[in-house]
């Protein structure tokens, strides 16, 4: 099979350009040169001629007689910053724009050529604080300091409003920082650990450092943000297969001064990843984030990625793995997806068992860092590491989930289990399943979902890091505030708890009234359990409570808040609840400690929509723009509470069904159409 690369473009095009000029017409020649054009936009990208075309036509001759730009190396004062210099160097095409975001500055066709996402601002500042904090961690093993603009002194984030408000504390505070700080330099000193001496900073080449690779970069924008804001950094290979895309990105890096950093690249991502499996070729990190789902990618990046490595994939087919087609979710990731409150968490972890289970092949596992679902998609945040002994253990991270489809208790299964055998561990299958044919609340059958991967989605430690750095330097992102709200819930979460109910979702069930939120978690903590709430769901109740006290809860809340059982029906889920007198009695009574300190400050978690007919964009388009069909069905379904004017007119074009019966009551305010003639017409056929 042939296989097309940057290197045989050149060559490949003006062979079929040369044969296009001799047999077609002017028309197909005019086409010829705007294939030509483009590839006149990848002039960052190496291009070397072809063996097997010896021949130089006079369309090559075109291409290297035109002015390419060279790789500049010139120091960051010496680059371009104001925009009028950038538009000295590159000028607009017609129809561009100029996008800013962060201190990038990116060219954007107003077609729908190559694809942007401006409300995925989030996700591309939380990547970068995210690999700030890696590089730092990866680079002061080699004795390099990391210097981000605005960034002070390191500072412990803490959400107690006792120790803001005394300043004895916050005092005592800086004192035992420092100690641990001077303990630390001197246990490094003892160990033989190399000191910071070199610094590095951002937008400039660092030897030594990471080695990026964004595999579906579009327009190059998070390269670019990488570029300028990552210190760290020894070179950032911006890929798509696009022909287009990747023009547009070698533009971007010109326009913003990083070429010097970023190396475009216009392959198969897979293969791409495939040929950099070496330990010297391989990348220190991997970023992921196609349009729907990174299935088809997960294979090659985890073996592409270096020991140690960070590797971050981005997942939008939140159809799929949220339930609403388990048969397609099997496919892709070898788990099947459930119809359930907690799907949002549940897509989190069906990622991160997909990614280990394709890690394990290799014998190499993960670590998660971060694991976050935000607005309409899921992001993922992990180390790859290399270890046959503790690959050997991956079985016992993955679970089977139990949910009951009356009333959604779920119960989890392990794969596999280990016991401790002397020195070392025993291996072997797990033993189940936890719960009968039937469920033991409701008396409904039970669906089988799964595996998923059961242990802790973050590591809370380089969370609290990354929360630091955020809060220390607000005005280094533009959605700061968000990501401090965000990290600070993740921070609270319970580690060791997998999925979470809802408060609304057992209230539904039972037919009462909702308990307010305080009151139901101080329940759970009278009655000596564990709770926390959840980034993935506002009114989420994660609790290391079985179901049964969670049950008794909601009968002692309907017994103060009695429901009409005469209108329940003796085979529904809430009669069966409520037959059963609780083995519990709950106490109400709200607590200091139910209220997370994240709540009491009124932190950013769950916004509200930033634009309209915000969400999931449509895929580019080679052609570019977006089918008039498919842009009215988006807006059709978006805000359909506050636009009722266009189905009201829609709706005059029926006729009225009670109209026709001679029993419409509206008269002229009826929605629909009361025309005699349409009446008569409809009779007649």
């Amino acid at each position: 099979m042939l296989l097309c690369t940057p290197r045989f473009i050149p060559s490949v095009i003006s062979h079929h350009l040369t044969h296009i000029r001799t047999h077609l017409g002017r028309k197909k020649q005019r086409l010829a040169e705007g294939c030509l054009a483009i590839t006149r936009g990848l002039g960052s990208m190496e291009t070397t001629p072809s063996s097997t075309d010896t021949k130089v036509t006079s369309m090559e001759a075109e291409m290297k007689a035109e002015p390419q730009v060279t790789a500049s190396f010139a120091p960051s004062s010496e680059r371009p910053d104001t925009s009028t210099d950038r538009d000295k160097l590159i000028e607009l095409l017609p129809g561009e724009t100029v996008v800013k975001e962060g201190k990038a500055a990116i060219l954007f066709p107003s077609a729908n050529e190559v694809f942007y996402n401006p409300v995925q601002e989030f996700n591309r500042d939380l990547t970068c604080a995210v690999l700030t904090e890696f590089a730092r961690e990866w680079m002061a093993k080699k004795g390099v300091k990391l210097l981000v603009p605005g960034e002070k002194e390191r500072m412990v984030v803490s959400l107690s409003e006792e120790e803001k408000e005394s300043a004895s504390g916050l005092a005592a505070e800086e004192q035992e920082m420092e100690e641990e700080e001077e303990e630390e330099e001197k246990e490094k000193k003892k160990n033989g650990e190399e000191e910071l001496t070199a610094t590095a900073t951002a937008g400039e080449i660092c030897e030594n450092g990471l080695r990026v690779l964004e595999g579906l970069s579009a327009s190059g924008l998070r390269s670019v943000r990488f570029a300028l804001e990552v210190p760290g950094l020894r070179s950032i290979t911006a890929n798509d297969f696009s022909f287009k895309a990747a023009a547009l990105i070698s533009r971007n890096a010109r326009y913003n001064g990083v070429e010097h950093l970023v190396q475009t690249s216009c392959r198969d991502a897979s293969m791409l990843m495939y040929e950099m499996r070496g330990k010297k070729q391989s990348y220190d990190v991997i970023d992921i984030d196609p349009y729907g789902s990174p299935a088809s990618f997960l294979d090659a990046a985890v073996q592409a990625v270096s020991e140690g490595g960070l590797l971050c994939v981005t997942c939008t087919d939140m159809a799929v793995m949220a339930g609403n087609n388990s048969e397609t979710c099997y496919s892709k990731y070898g788990s099947m997806s459930l119809k359930a409150r907690y799907c949002h968490e549940m897509a989190l972890r069906i990622i991160l068992h997909s990614v280990d289970q394709r890690a394990a092949v290799y014998q190499r596992y993960i670590r998660p860092l971060i694991s976050i679902s935000v607005d309409f998609y899921i992001r993922v945040f992990m180390q790859v590491h290399t270890g046959q002994a503790v690959v050997k253990n991956s079985a016992s991270k993955q679970a089977l989930v139990y949910n009951c489809v009356g009333c959604g208790s779920f119960h989890l299964q392990r794969m596999g289990k280990k016991t401790p055998n002397g020195k070392h561990m025993k291996f072997s299958a797990a033993t189940g399943p936890p719960v009968g044919t039937h469920c033991e609340h409701c008396g409904q059958r039970h669906q089988l979902g799964g595996p998923i991967w059961a242990e802790p989605l973050h590591d809370v430690s380089f969370v609290q890091k990354v929360l630091s750095a955020v809060s220390s330097n607000p005005s280094r992102f533009g959605t700061a505030k968000r990501i401090e709200g965000m990290l600070s819930m993740v921070t609270e979460e319970l580690e060791d708890v997998p999925l979470y109910y809802t408060v609304d979702q057992l209230s539904s069930i039972v037919h009462c009234n909702t308990p307010p939120l305080l009151q139901f978690r101080s329940a759970l903590l009278h009655a000596k359990h564990r709770v926390s709430l959840s980034h993935a769901c506002k009114n989420a109740i994660k609790t290391d409570a079985p179901p049964s006290v969670i049950w008794d809860i909601m009968r002692s809340w309907e017994k103060a808040n009695p429901v009409k059982r005469e209108k329940l029906s003796e085979t529904s889920p809430a009669f069966k609840i409520l037959s059963k007198e609780p083995s519990l009695e709950a106490c109400f009574t709200v607590r200091e400690d139910a209220n997370p300190q994240s709540r009491k400050q009124h932190l950013t978690r769950f916004q509200e929509n930033p634009q309209a007919f915000w969400g999931p964009k449509a895929r580019a388009r080679a052609s570019g723009g977006i089918t008039t069909e498919l842009d009215e069905k988006r807006k059709m379904f978006q805000n359909k509470r506050k636009h009722h004017t266009t189905d009201l007119l829609r709706h005059k074009h029926q006729p009225c069904k009670r109209f026709k019966k001679g029993i419409c009551t509206h008269g002229d305010k009826c929605c629909y159409s009361h025309d005699p003639e349409r009446k008569e017409a409809d009779k007649t056929d």
